[in-house]
């Protein structure tokens, strides 16, 4: 009774267009109400749940990410990737989606990746003659890989909830480098074979001194990466506090190297990183509240019974938690939605045989796919706001990326050496 009140109130809510994080707590204290559980049992459980050290990277990497988009980077990696890619037919598909998995790799984010890429490669894309649903495609889809490579807060943040299988930060940042890779390499096969089907423009090599000025350029940018790498690999400090040293890093090459921040933009990056973290927080600590509902009724145990009931084939089950994470992401936020699955899904995963590790890594990739995906995709909502574009027009031609990022699932789902190989080779 309790987690149909639980669930069904949970939907309802969202129905009614209820914020995530308000659906969340109402559906939570309604449930403690009719188990005849104090309601202070909620706030203590909202408490626990944003109370996680390693959660406090999260603002640190989002106000890091702002910095760098303000600072001009994207438009320093675009022009290195161009120079190295542009001379293809249709070559700033894979212009686009090279430079936005380098500014994935020291943003972290996909609303932040697609935000400053999709501001620079979108109108350069439109001028070259390139469709806008295609530019839009390219770049959304390109920017999921900001959950999959490091430092990705979403990873974070599965650590801190995947209770008992003590997964570690550090394992999971090696562990999204292959799968975000490989991603990243089918997505650009994808682009380019599209821009080529369309009749794309070639580009022109600007010459090996453009190249190594390009390359001059982006180096301060992407040494981000290194420092937080080199530093957690080394022992040198955490992965909670590779971000905060990722904060100061870009505010000394924004402020003294590149020179293009200044002191309003860096408070309102500021600004924008409390905003979006507070936001961040409240659904974490709603979403813990009703994660322990989920637990009191049982319910990870019920749905394994019912998904052994459908087969206890492992290969059965593995496909069937990635189809109902795909269908969850399409109309979940990324945060509850980690939140709220990994206690339910990791079991069964583990029981299936896969490592919590690479759990992590095919859970990112499936929301990461929600990110596109309406009615909430937040990602290609973004892209289409800055290309001007309906998102109706956009998903009409979206389906060749769609398939590009379920084979690289597929291929992460089922061959866990392309997640774990990374991290055993580092121990």
């Amino acid at each position: 009774m309790a987690l149909t009140i639980l669930i069904v109130s949970l939907f309802v809510l969202m129905l009614l267009r209820a914020p995530v994080a308000v659906a969340l707590g109402v559906s939570s204290l309604l449930t403690f109400l009719v188990m005849d559980v104090p309601p202070v049992v909620a706030f203590q459980q909202m408490s626990a749940g944003i109370s996680t050290f390693s959660l406090m990277a999260i603002p640190f990497f989002i106000f890091a990410g702002d910095l760098m988009a303000r600072a001009g980077i994207a438009e320093r990696l675009v022009r290195l990737a161009s120079a190295c890619l542009g001379n293809v037919r249709g070559g700033l598909g894979p212009v686009n989606v090279g430079a936005t998995m380098m500014f994935c790799s020291i943003s972290g984010s996909a609303v932040a990746s697609v935000s400053a890429m999709g501001s620079t490669l979108i109108p350069m894309m439109r001028r070259e003659g390139y469709d806008a649903d295609y530019a839009v495609n390219v770049t959304t889809c390109a920017a999921i890989l900001g959950v999959l490579l490091p430092p990705s807060h979403n990873l974070i943040l599965y650590a801190a909830v995947s209770g008992g299988a003590s997964v570690s930060v550090s394992e999971l940042f090696l562990a999204g480098i292959v799968p975000g890779v490989l991603t990243g390499i089918i997505l650009a096969i994808t682009a380019w074979v599209v821009a080529a089907r369309r009749g794309y423009p070639r580009g022109v090599f600007p010459g090996w001194n453009a190249l190594g000025r390009a390359a001059i350029a982006a180096i301060p940018g992407l040494f981000t990466a290194v420092i937080i790498f080199g530093g957690v690999l080394g022992g040198i400090f955490t992965p909670t506090e590779s971000s905060a040293v990722a904060v100061i890093y870009t505010a000394v090459i924004a402020f003294c190297v590149y020179r293009t921040l200044g002191l309003r933009d860096f408070v309102q990056a500021a600004q924008n990183a409390v905003k979006t973290t507070a936001m961040i927080m409240l659904i974490i600590g709603t979403a813990a509240a009703f994660g322990w509902l989920l637990a009191m009724n049982e319910a990870p145990a019920r749905l394994a019974e019912g998904m052994a009931w459908v087969s206890d084939n492992p290969i059965i089950t593995l496909l069937m938690i990635n189809i109902i994470l795909l269908i969850l992401g399409t109309f979940m936020d990324m945060a509850p939605l980690v939140i709220i699955t990994t206690p339910i899904f990791l079991p069964i995963a583990m029981n299936a045989g896969m490592s919590p590790v690479q759990f992590g890594i095919v859970m990112m990739l499936n929301q990461g796919i929600g990110l596109v995906t309406p009615p909430v995709g937040t990602v290609q909502f973004v892209g289409c706001a800055i290309a001007g574009i309906k998102i109706e027009e956009v998903m009409k031609s979206i389906w060749p990326f769609y398939g590009a990022l379920i084979l690289a699932l597929l291929a992460v789902t089922y061959i866990p050496a392309v997640t774990l190989w990374l991290p055993s080779v580092a121990g």
